[in-house]
């Protein structure tokens, strides 16, 4: 594959802002002048530890050590190669890259052949859903409520029943069919490949940037043998335990109220949209599991009042989603509920009987899924009579333990002893033996195994973190100086900040780092500081990272670059005192006429006046 030139893979990165890029998949809040934080997605965390500066395209989890710059950041999230990475952020801001082979080449890489291959589908079969064959079609989405504006804004089409229309019409743009069977979008048979999607309403499946990465179609005509709803099988960039439906059309509702609402289809998604219910998504013909709980998680964000609210069935299915959805809601720091239509009805049916506000409202008048859950968990028994009292009491008290605020899990105790009609203390004891058992199985989960002779291994080495510096007054200066620098090191007087960082530093992590911003050729180059801190050599190459994106400081980008040059002439102070020391020590071992004298008291004054300029300056 040609290698694209360094020149252009330097512009598509200044031309993007890594906070749309990671505030696409992460909530991001400010967290002090130039900085965002939002919690990892690298590693699960209740708290956010994960910052991100915009001003010099980097991000650094505190928590887990990983960082890097946007392309990094869709390396790692995308399952990118390093050129697809680029190719896709220049094909975003519509850049036409370059080749060391000469001239723009056609882009041919596996991934970005599917994203188009998939592109080029939804717009096709947009296209087809006016066509006079399309009618089943438009009719299925009219009789629930969606008119040709709703099924614009979903980007909804229609598959034709022939078994080569959409592959000849791509065929048609350059595309094989080897790239069409691995976007999913035909089939292998015994003539050939085929069409996998036809005559159905096809809703193409986007991820959270809005690229479209598969489709879900429904099945319209009774001869149709397949099932009901046919998504785009596993491909290099469809993933069903990830995807969610709807996510890029609900990201900013969700970042903004903290709340997300998980529907059971596509159908269910658009009422609630339409309805106002804007924070809808759905799974992909999968349940809802821990891979779409940590997505959610990183959008909704650490707000303590984030909310998930998921809507089920009332019927045996329905009350089975629910208890999987509480097992991977319950280790979530989001607080949980279940919303269920009235008569059972789900989103699409109600807006259709009962119009907008009774979706809105279904919504409004959730209950917390704690509740829900055990109220299942208690109705299997016979409460008439102590055994089955006893037994509902220890089949509800594991779902009460596991609530983490102490608060509220009394709350539930409470409510637990109501519905019982047990004595809340014998609840409360219930509770604290299903808390000791399950923590008994988390011990014995995590103890290690003994090994038999087991090899002696290698210490690692130590990371060198900004937590692990000395606290002391001069640690304290040196670490402030080189975050300014870092960070706004372009804005700086170049000379002031030569002078400071030709200085050695008392700390060695520290004076590692200074080595190796000292030796960068050109701090104005954009993502200078980034190369140097990925340059800096272990084990301290973490501290660099740490500095170039912690919060600095101050209150406005002008504060923090006043407070960067200060911090460089107290660098330039503290070695003029060094040496005056030095100088006094030295008097006082020679005569005071003598020219040796004379000479020292000359540099006492001249680092006195050099002291005093750089004062006057701060």
């Amino acid at each position: 594959m040609a290698r694209i030139r360094q020149a252009d893979v330097d512009e598509v990165k200044a031309r993007t802002n890594i906070a749309d890029i990671i505030g696409e998949r992460v909530a991001l809040k400010s967290a002090g002048v130039g900085s965002l934080k939002g919690l990892c997605p690298f590693h699960d965390e209740k708290s956010p530890s994960f910052n991100v500066r915009p001003q010099v395209g980097y991000y650094h989890c505190f928590g887990c050590g990983e960082s890097g710059d946007v392309y990094s950041f869709l390396r790692a999230m995308d399952h990118l190669t390093f050129t697809e990475a680029v190719e896709k952020l220049a094909a975003r801001i519509g850049f036409s890259l370059h080749y060391e082979d000469g001239g723009a080449a056609p882009e041919t890489s596996g991934r970005t052949r599917l994203y188009a291959a998939n592109t080029a589908a939804a717009e096709w079969f947009r296209g087809q859903l006016a066509s006079p064959e399309a009618d089943a079609g438009r009719r299925f989405l009219g009789e629930r409520g969606f008119d040709a504006g709703a099924a614009a804004h979903f980007g909804i089409g229609y598959a034709p029943k022939g078994w080569n229309s959409l592959r000849d019409a791509l065929r048609s743009q350059g595309f094989s069919d080897e790239e069409l069977s691995a976007a999913g979008l035909v089939s292998q048979g015994q003539r050939g490949v085929y069409d996998r999607f036809r005559g159905r309403v096809v809703w193409p499946i986007r991820d959270i940037t809005g690229q479209t990465i598969g489709f879900g179609a429904r099945r319209l005509y009774d001869d149709d043998q397949g099932p009901k709803y046919l998504n785009t099988p596993e491909t290099l960039i469809y993933k069903k335990a990830q995807v969610l439906y709807g996510m890029d059309l609900a990201k900013k509702s969700i970042a903004r109220d903290h709340r997300v609402v998980v529907v059971e289809g596509y159908t269910d998604v658009m009422a609630c949209h339409l309805a106002g219910v804007t924070s809808a998504i759905a799974t992909c013909g999968t349940a809802f599991g821990s891979d779409h709980m940590g997505v959610v998680g990183r959008v909704v964000g650490n707000d303590s009042a984030g909310e998930i609210i998921f809507t089920f069935d009332p019927d045996a299915a329905g009350q089975k989603a629910a208890v999987r959805a509480f097992a991977e809601a319950r280790g979530s720091a989001l607080r949980s509920y279940v919303a269920v239509g009235p008569e059972g009805l789900d989103p699409c049916d109600l807006r259709l009987q009962r119009g907008d506000g009774a979706v809105r409202s279904m919504v409004e008048l959730k209950s917390p899924l704690f509740e829900f859950v055990i109220d299942r968990r208690i109705a299997d028994h016979d409460l008439g009579s102590v055994e089955g009292r006893v037994a509902a009491l220890r089949s509800a008290a594991p779902i009460v333990a596991d609530i983490r605020d102490a608060g509220i899990r009394s709350r539930y105790e409470h409510l637990l002893s109501k519905r019982l009609g047990e004595e809340l203390g014998e609840v409360h004891r219930a509770v604290q033996r299903a808390a000791a058992r399950e923590r008994e199985r988390d011990a014995a989960a995590t103890t290690p195994q003994a090994a038999a002779d087991p090899a002696p291994e290698a210490a690692p080495v130590a990371r060198v973190t900004i937590a692990s510096l000395p606290r002391t007054a001069d640690t304290a200066i040196e670490r402030d100086a080189l975050m300014g620098i870092l960070q706004y090191g372009h804005v700086l007087d170049a000379a002031e900040v030569d002078a400071a960082l030709a200085l050695p530093m008392h700390h060695p992590a520290l004076d590692a780092v200074r080595q190796t911003i000292a030796a960068q050729p050109d701090r104005t180059r954009v993502g200078w500081a980034s190369t140097a801190a990925e340059a800096v050599r272990e084990p301290f190459r973490s501290l660099a990272v740490e500095l170039l994106t912690a919060a600095f400081p101050a209150l406005t980008e002008a504060e923090a670059s006043a407070s960067a040059l200060a911090l460089c002439r107290r660098l330039r102070v503290r070695a003029i005192d060094a040496q005056k020391r030095e100088l006094l020590g030295a008097i006082q071992r020679v005569a005071p006429d003598s020219a040796e004298g004379r000479a020292v008291r000359v540099s006492l004054r001249e680092l006195d006046v050099r002291r005093r300029e750089l004062s006057e300056l701060s």
